[in-house]
């Protein structure tokens, strides 16, 4: 630990930084999302599997959007990206308070809600970080992911509360009040050290973003690394954004349930300072084998039982692999690609890992308005997850 200290006092600005938006990503991320489903299909009177769908095609509508903003990352002022992306969702907020006026109003909120929080706000504090710092990236990448582990600590246990004692209209116009302040603390900061890294200079057009990503889609190594950040994804979102649906059925206390992401995020956080260390000395690419193991171990107590325990022990497991994952996917891309245009390569991965997310909910959400039970789903995701698994393995035999 006292590397990490020697670094975050050396660091302590750019680091924040960068902690800083992994939190706020939160509120376009699924776990947050996940907190308002039951009341959005109370509202609207729908389905699991149609809000499912409703959620995928917005996802996706926002996975081809990040491939064609992600790149501003590597050619834009860090402080001007920010700053219209943070607007960006908190009027998304407030669209979301306004959703009940209309289904479009609803998908225009997730579809801005995705596209900022849990894509761009993510993607420009990893993308920065991994690109300012070399020696120490993965010191770097862990502290910053500790942002999502305290979000997913602290948001559901605030939101749901102010849901009990409100509705979704005022949560939500909360939330948006709370990024606004934000954005006024924005205008003191200093960020001209991430300019440094960027080419400010060059001209991006779509013919030359096309070019990058054929490239990128044509070599191996990609076949490799992309399905294991889908399926993390996939299984994650999966069971997260209907969670509070399946504590329904299962008859599970809500409150139990909820403190049980207090464990969940101190895994994740201790796994993420662990997870920084490990690449430093060992490279990612080492870790990329073994850092998914956990997430599918962690889904086998729920196939033979439904007692809420078995929860908490994948919220534990789902810890480990998600505190390594923040780290080893943006130091893997990195130490595979380069970081001269690190934001175009991530943005292309997470288009990938962005569509995983709207497959998750309208295929799980299908499977349970057709009357598949509970512990088949989490087979099934079992299945998925050790296939993937097997496929990291690859590197290890052959060259990429």
């Amino acid at each position: 630990m006292k590397e990490y200290f020697t670094f975050f006092k050396k660091n302590f600005k750019e680091v924040r930084f960068g902690w800083t938006l992994t939190l706020l990503s939160g509120f376009g991320q699924t776990y947050f999302i996940s907190l308002y489903v039951p009341e959005i299909i109370k509202v609207f009177g729908i389905s699991n599997g149609l809000f499912g769908g409703i959620y995928a095609a917005a996802t996706v509508i926002t996975s081809f959007l990040l491939i064609t903003l992600g790149h501003f990352v590597d050619h834009k002022p860090i402080k001007t990206v920010t700053f219209y992306t943070i607007l960006g969702l908190a009027l998304s907020s407030i669209l979301l308070g306004f959703s009940e006026i209309h289904m479009i109003v609803l998908f225009l909120a997730l579809l801005g809600l995705r596209l900022t929080g849990q894509g761009l706000l993510s993607h420009i504090s990893q993308t920065v970080l991994s690109r300012r710092f070399d020696l120490d990236r993965g010191k770097a990448l862990s502290i910053a992911s500790s942002g999502y582990s305290v979000g997913e600590a602290i948001f559901p246990i605030i939101v749901t509360s102010l849901l009990l004692w409100s509705n979704l209209k005022t949560t939500s116009l909360l939330c948006a009040a709370f990024l606004v302040f934000y954005l006024i603390r924005m205008r003191f900061l200093d960020l001209k050290k991430f300019d440094k890294d960027l080419d400010l200079e060059s001209k991006i057009s779509g013919k030359i973003l096309l070019t990058d990503f054929k490239d990128i889609i044509s070599e191996r190594k990609f076949f490799i690394i992309m399905p294991s950040s889908f399926v993390m994804s996939f299984v994650s979102t999966a069971f997260f954004f209907y969670q509070y649906i399946f504590v329904k059925d299962l008859k599970w206390s809500v409150t139990l349930y909820a403190s049980f992401f207090i464990v969940y995020a101190i895994t994740r956080f201790i796994m993420s300072l662990i997870g920084g260390l490990l690449v430093d000395r060992f490279s990612a690419k080492k870790l990329f084998r073994f850092y998914l193991i956990p997430l599918g171990i962690g889904l086998f107590p729920m196939v033979v039982s439904n007692h809420i325990l078995a929860a908490l022990f994948f919220l534990v497991m789902i810890g480990i692999t998600t505190g390594l994952a923040g780290t080893v996917k943006t130091a893997l891309l990195a130490e595979v690609y380069g970081t001269g245009k690190l934001g175009t390569v991530r943005s292309f991965f997470n288009m990938f890992m962005v569509l995983s997310t709207a497959a998750g909910p309208l295929v799980v959400g299908i499977m349970m308005d057709n009357g598949i039970n509970f512990n088949m789903i989490i087979l099934l995701l079992i299945l998925l997850t050790f296939a993937v698994i097997l496929n990291n393995q690859r590197s290890l035999f052959r060259k990429s």
